[in-house]
């Protein structure tokens, strides 16, 4: 080798991997060769932003590169404009004010001073005073998007189009994320290229994936970033407690899952092609800066797409409707279906968070849900559903046959749209809205409680080893003992075909789906205690109080939910 030089991580990678990208060992930055470049395939789609891995189709666990890479997409909400419509005043400039059109970006007024806030710290320390856990993620929202109020935004924003939110303030996000954090966790953890850690590079309209096989050691992880390639932690809230934090308490506000990645780019470079993912983004810079270009959906099939796309080529997505340039402390939405890239100036890396949700959380997705049961239904109760087809039927009917004139073809159509219409009387609506709030809490992270929550669960209890012997064992729930439910979204009753079931989030993972969905079965005479917990809530009951047929039945049932983590008392409990 050349004057001694060291191999690179990458080098050693691309000899594996065969061509594709190569690193010259003077420059150490990624050159193209001559051949052997790809347009992304269905193995190129970037992750999404999910609570666990990053690449997943419903499977996909949140979002593409914004939600997944460091790009999203725009949204329709009226007539779309041209493509390479200009995103308000200037193409580098956010808007002066919101716009109203369908792929038109809306902004806060480029202010004269910085726009304020509490620090993240002091904002989830407030919130942990705030009762109602709907309230808090209310509060959180709030400032997250922040000086653009809710209300203006799902009016105007929200799967419409672009938002840009520029602050003037490098501090307005601090605490949330940073590179250090992200070296600590490479030192500290098990992270895994592939599962928790993606290594990517977009040059000369070529996205790789350069991952090996094993643990993110951080000499390995510096040396690709060295060599121009972005880093991509897909679930950096099973490591990082503020994330956690952050994301347990947001995703109240949708429910639905809030996921997220972090997205490290070195100066000069691009690490995801354009491409349009199937969740809501939230993007935060959260150190330096990136450029960004946003482009409307390119016609109505890729308005709130239900997947993310694959990679496209430049000349495949127009002139973009928005472009700018994101500096610590900005905010950039965008609704799913909008495409979306990324890339850093040459004097400044840039680290962001994407934040994302209502993956797959559609009326569509719902009535998949819901159709095959009604049907199901139909059948079991009304004779109409299960009479014989015409022994003739195939004779007139099928696609060979569909311009023939025939009048039974008039009938059996007319049959079929009729039956269609009975399935109405059959869909049994809030069971299926029960099967989608079985899969949210299954996505969901687990909360993260609080000191003083802590001191009110059964976490707080002092039960131990001590002097050879356990101690302090009992839990000493009483008819008088005040209880209530530790959050508003962490059980959910459903009656199924087994009974009553009460699915939960308190022992979910923090890695995306890693355990199986958690439940309980309950026996119906303590289903009007639940049903009183949860509208009672954030409200603290006596035990005594529980629609129980006994005592003893209000006792067992407090004490039941208090051993799973979904109870906390008013008062910390003392030994008996």
């Amino acid at each position: 080798m050349e004057g001694g030089a060291r191999v690179s991580a990458l080098w050693v990678y691309r000899s594996a991997a065969g061509p594709g990208l190569s690193v010259s060992l003077r420059s150490r930055r990624i050159k193209k060769r001559p051949k052997q470049g790809k347009k992304g395939g269905p193995g190129d789609c970037p992750a999404p932003a999910g609570p666990g891995k990053a690449e997943q189709p419903g499977g996909s666990q949140l979002g593409g590169d914004a939600a997944a890479g460091p790009e999203k997409g725009e949204q329709p909400g009226a007539a779309q404009p041209s493509r390479g419509a200009a995103a308000g005043p200037g193409k580098w400039e956010q808007p002066g004010a919101p716009h109203t059109g369908r792929g038109a970006a809306a902004g806060n007024p480029r202010p004269q001073e910085p726009i304020t806030g509490p620090s993240l710290h002091d904002l989830l320390q407030e919130l942990g005073q705030v009762q109602h856990s709907r309230h808090r993620a209310a509060k959180l929202f709030e400032w997250l998007i922040a000086p653009i109020s809710p209300q203006q935004f799902f009016e105007q924003s929200w799967e419409n189009k672009p938002l840009l939110i520029r602050r003037h303030n490098p501090a307005y996000y601090q605490g949330l994320f940073s590179t250090a954090t992200f070296d600590a966790i490479l030192r500290d953890n098990d992270v895994q290229f592939g599962v928790n850690l993606d290594v990517t590079s977009y040059v000369d309209g070529t996205r790789e994936t350069h991952n090996p096989v094993g643990r993110a050691l951080p000499a390995v992880v510096w040396d690709f970033y060295r060599n121009g390639c972005s880093l991509r932690m897909l679930n950096p809230q099973a490591f990082s407690a503020t994330i956690w934090h952050f994301l347990s308490i947001l995703q109240e506000q949708f429910g639905s899952m809030a996921g997220a990645n972090t997205y490290l780019t070195p100066a000069g470079t691009q690490g995801f092609a354009p491409h349009y993912d199937d969740i809501e983004a939230f993007v935060i810079q959260l150190e330096g800066k990136k450029h960004w270009r946003v482009y409307g959906p390119r016609d109505d099939t890729e308005v709130l797409p239900q997947f993310s796309s694959c990679n496209f080529a430049q000349e495949e997505i127009g002139e973009p409707i928005l472009e700018t340039i994101l500096e610590a402390g900005d905010l950039l939405y965008f609704p799913r279906g909008f495409i979306h890239q990324g890339d850093c100036l040459p004097d400044a890396h840039s680290l962001h968070i994407t934040v994302s949700s209502y993956q797959r959380n559609s009326w569509g997705d719902l009535l998949e849900k819901l159709l095959p049961a009604a049907l199901q239904m139909a059948i079991e109760e009304d004779v109409e559903y299960r009479q014989g087809l015409p022994v003739d039927y195939l004779e007139y009917m099928g696609v060979v046959n569909s311009d023939v004139v025939d009048s039974r073809r008039g009938a059996f159509i007319e049959r079929v749209q009729n039956l269609i219409k009975k399935l109405v009387d059959y869909a049994p609506i809030d069971a299926a809205v029960d099967q989608k709030a079985k899969l949210f809490l299954h996505d969901c992270l687990p909360p993260m409680l609080t000191e003083h929550e802590r001191a009110l669960s059964i976490h707080g209890l002092p039960a131990r080893w001590e002097d050879g012997d356990v101690r302090d064992t009992d839990i000493p729930i009483k008819k008088g003992t005040q209880v209530r439910l530790l959050r508003h979204g962490i059980i959910r009753l459903c009656n199924e075909r087994n009974g009553m079931l009460l699915y939960y989030t308190t022992e979910n993972s923090r890695v995306y789906h890693k355990e199986e969905p958690k439940y309980l079965e309950i026996d119906p005479e303590f289903t009007d205690g639940i049903e009183f917990l949860l509208s009672s809530y954030p409200e603290y009951v006596c035990v005594e109080t529980l629609p129980c047929d006994t005592l003893d039945d209000k006792i067992s049932l407090a004490t039941f939910l208090f051993e799973k983590g979904l109870l906390i008392t008013k008062k910390p409990l003392l030994p008996m």
